[in-house]
């Protein structure tokens, strides 16, 4: 075939050598001469293989306490001549510069040791200069060059190997060329991300790691996830995870955070409806259910405690789609995976990680970019501005429900009581709606809200919701405050009893 090429001259330099012996015999069982440097050239030749030293190929040795090795006409002129045009061949001849048809190649560990602590200059010098010049020069001469820019990309070339010897297609010439550019892109993000510092001058935002997802959000979409799940969860039962379970997982994972007292939420389309903290788990999962038992099926559960044999029995009773725990007992496992008809039940351990402090979402031609709401407030951030102040009780419960109505969709109202989830009104047009479907909903599961705290997640423009909680038995409120009209929710809580605390944060959620 005219778009296969043979594999004469390998030059190969990498830090990770595990897997590279295998494709170093079968390159030289096929005829292949090796150009290496330093300790990739001793680790081709313990294997009895005769390699050449890039020095004695250039005339020119490592320089420049090893910055210089392989920046020179002759391994990028061997890289990138053209061998279809007469000129570049001629002058390959004329400099006698070898063709260089596969490049073997890593990267120094820049990301890895920014992030480890290091000093600004062993950052600094982890910047690779020969290796990623390499890469870029043969994946862009990829019609006559094979470039292996990861270990990622062993097994496909050695694949390769074993089918069809040292022969390439341009089909998977180009292939490599694309997965080249794409380290290539990620390595140079990271530098410029080290040097920005934050302050998001420019977008540079790459992953990796791509997974193909069953669907979109609706079967006719196509779906994707870039990020790697693995770094944060260990799956240990249950079906391949949806566009929508990542949704509700990363809503879960960003609410449960937020509490430090034995928590249990349950969540669907990204809010909670149910949630409770108590000091014993199998309690905080019966009061969280009780929430609102009915849009529990089919659910996201998590929580911050160890999942034990008494929970998880009656965590099983219930139809749920992920499980999300910091571990499990054994005894309790037992009982949440005995049950082959419920082995699509996704269950998860969360592992200890950090989350990204910044958010993207696509908007028109472009991204929208935020810092993500790591504001929670506590008593000490409260404003008392009414006559009558909350007591202890309802300071508690007003954190708690301050807490949840930051992590529940817009327009929203929450109704809290002995830090257990009474019910909300999320994700309406108006914050009247709201307050009137967290009264609904309450009394439909047969909750008294007498002495029950409200949060808003902003302020209120006109007393009504005030006049609305009020009735149905809402003795403190907690709100961010802000309209030129504050004080005509303030004078209704004075009226009538109600203490009304002001944080100065607004806490939307679109």
């Amino acid at each position: 075939m005219a778009d296969t090429k043979s594999i004469k001259t390998a030059l190969v330099s990498v830090f990770h050598k595990d897997g590279l012996d295998e494709i170093i015999k079968k390159l030289h069982a096929e005829g292949v001469q090796f150009v290496s440097t330093g300790g990739t050239q001793s680790f081709i030749e313990s294997l009895n293989i005769p390699c050449t030293a890039v020095e004695d190929l250039t005339g020119y040795p490592s320089i420049l306490g090893g910055r210089v090795k392989t920046l020179h006409p002759k391994i990028f002129g061997g890289i990138l001549g053209r061998r279809e045009l007469a000129g570049d061949v001629a002058q390959m001849e004329q400099y006698d510069i070898p063709e260089i048809d596969l490049v073997i190649v890593d990267l120094y560990p820049f990301e890895q040791t920014a992030a480890s602590g290091a000093s600004e200059q062993e950052i600094i010098e982890k910047i690779d200069i020969g290796g990623i010049s390499l890469i870029r020069a043969a994946a862009k001469n990829f019609k006559d060059v094979v470039i292996v820019a990861s270990k990622a990309q062993y097994e496909p070339l050695l694949d390769i190997l074993n089918e069809n010897g040292a022969h390439t297609t341009l089909a998977e010439r180009q292939w490599f060329a694309k997965e080249a550019f794409s380290v290539s892109s990620y390595y140079d993000s990271a530098i410029f991300n080290y040097f920005d510092k934050d302050e998001l001058s420019a977008l540079r935002y790459v992953q990796n790691t791509q997974k193909s997802l069953r669907y979109g959000e609706n079967p006719h979409q196509k779906g994707y996830f870039f990020g790697n799940f693995d770094d944060i969860f260990t799956q240990l039962q249950g079906k391949e995870i949806s566009y929508n379970n990542l949704l509700d997982i990363d809503a879960a994972v960003n609410l449960i955070a937020d509490f430090d007292d034995v928590t249990f939420a349950i969540l669907k389309h990204n809010n909670a409806c149910g949630l409770a903290s108590r000091p014993k788990l199998i309690d905080a999962w019966k009061d969280a259910l009780a929430g609102d038992p009915v849009s529990a099926f089919g659910g996201v559960l998590i929580t911050n405690a160890v999942v034990d044999k008494e929970t998880a029995l009656e965590i099983d009773k219930l139809f749920y789609e992920v499980l999300i725990a910091p571990d499990y007992d054994t005894d309790a496992l037992e009982a949440l995976t005995q049950n082959p008809k419920r082995v699509n039940r996704i269950i998860l351990i969360q592992k200890q990680t950090t989350l990204p402090k910044v958010q993207l979402r696509t908007a028109l031609n472009g991204v929208l970019v935020q810092e993500k709401d790591l504001n929670t407030e506590a008593y000490d951030d409260f404003k008392a501005v009414t006559d009558k102040t909350p007591t202890f009780e309802e300071v508690e419960d007003l954190i708690f429900a301050n807490k949840l109505v930051k992590h529940t969709k817009s327009n929203t109202i929450v109704f809290a009581k002995g830090r257990q989830l009474l019910a909300s009104g999320v994700g309406q047009t108006s914050r009247v709606d709201a307050t009137k479907q967290a009264i609904d909903k309450a009394a439909e599961f047969g909750f008294d809200l007498h002495g029950a705290v409200m949060s808003s997640d902003a302020f209120f423009p006109f007393p009504d919701c005030v006049e609305l909680a009020a009735k149905a038995g809402i003795t403190a409120v907690v709100q961010p405050g802000g309209s030129i009209k504050d004080q005509l929710s303030i004078d209704f809580c004075n009226q009538n009893g109600l203490a009304m605390v002001m944080t100065g944060v607004r806490h939307f959620k679109h």
